[in-house]
């Protein structure tokens, strides 16, 4: 059974812990997933950004999946199933295809627009018991072909989207999706701690979790941040296991070429992946 983020991220934010938002890509990334998140008792958020969702044959066909593995599997822990960087449409379509959260990405609107939109989504949600994370200030990097380059985002923005009513906020502190180039300059906990006391508990989001050092992890964990959201870090290692597999020839062994060998090794480094992130992020233990 599928639940909002809410409760775990208002525990998360309490308890000065994170909970991961590990992006799913298919079939062997969710189960990877779902059997990390129950074995170390973790909660757990799955992201579906909207070329992945398209990729899955629709919003309807991941929700069914989703659903149908965490019965299967006899999962246990509160697992979130989240639209990552929606549209205003793709919000409506997840909505109807029976995701239990979404985030609506109305970074690109003028502020007014972004608001008036937010506003209508939140009253949705809220009839229909789904969390709703809003976006402040662009998150650099590429996102479905869209390149920003990681602004900061304005606390007091960030006030008027909070007060709307939204279950948690994305704010851009510097961060940056995909790896970080050479030169990047770190990310702003001036600006994060400005954000938090104005947003009170507000349980905050870090987008771009690949690549960032574990003591600014840390640190913006203990400023605020109940979800960090991961999917390069995963794709990148269980693409190192699969390229290991082949390179040393144990697809021409036997039946290595049966997909499901071929694609074991790679499922579990993203075991390996997400382990480590709930470690360092604090939510082992949390379900």
């Amino acid at each position: 059974m599928l639940v909002n983020a809410k409760e775990m991220l208002t525990k998360a934010k309490a308890g000065k812990y994170a909970v991961g938002q590990f992006n799913i890509n298919n079939l062997e990334w969710t189960k990877a997933v779902l059997e990390t998140a129950q074995e170390l008792n973790s909660p757990v958020i799955l992201g579906v950004s909207a070329g992945a969702g398209k990729y899955m044959c629709g919003f309807k066909t991941v929700a069914a999946m989703v659903d149908a593995m965490v019965d299967s599997l006899g999962i246990t822990v509160p697992v979130a199933l989240h639209l990552d960087h929606g549209t205003y449409e793709d919000c409506y379509k997840c909505i109807d295809a029976g995701f239990s959260s979404i985030m609506f990405d109305g970074s690109h609107y003028p502020i007014e627009e972004n608001i008036a939109k937010t506003k209508e989504l939140i009253d949705v949600c809220a009839q229909k018991g789904l969390s709703l994370e809003a976006e402040v200030g662009s998150i650099g990097g590429e996102e479905d072909g869209v390149v920003g380059m990681g602004e900061c985002a304005d606390p007091d923005e960030c006030k008027m989207i909070a007060d709307l009513g939204v279950t948690m906020l994305a704010a851009g502190i510097g961060n940056i999706h995909g790896k970080y180039p050479e030169n990047w300059a770190g990310l702003s906990f001036e600006t994060l701690d400005a954000i938090q006391q104005k947003t009170g508990d507000m349980p905050l989001v870090l987008h771009g979790g690949t690549g960032i050092p574990e003591d600014m992890i840390k640190k913006a964990i203990s400023l605020g941040v109940a979800k960090i959201n991961v999917n390069t870090e995963c794709q990148i290692s269980f693409a190192e296991a699969v390229r290991k597999y082949i390179e040393e020839g144990k697809d021409l062994q036997g039946k290595g070429f049966d997909p499901r060998k071929l694609l074991a090794p790679g499922t579990q480094a993203i075991k390996d992946t997400v382990k480590e992130k709930m470690e360092l992020f604090g939510s082992v233990g949390k379900a």
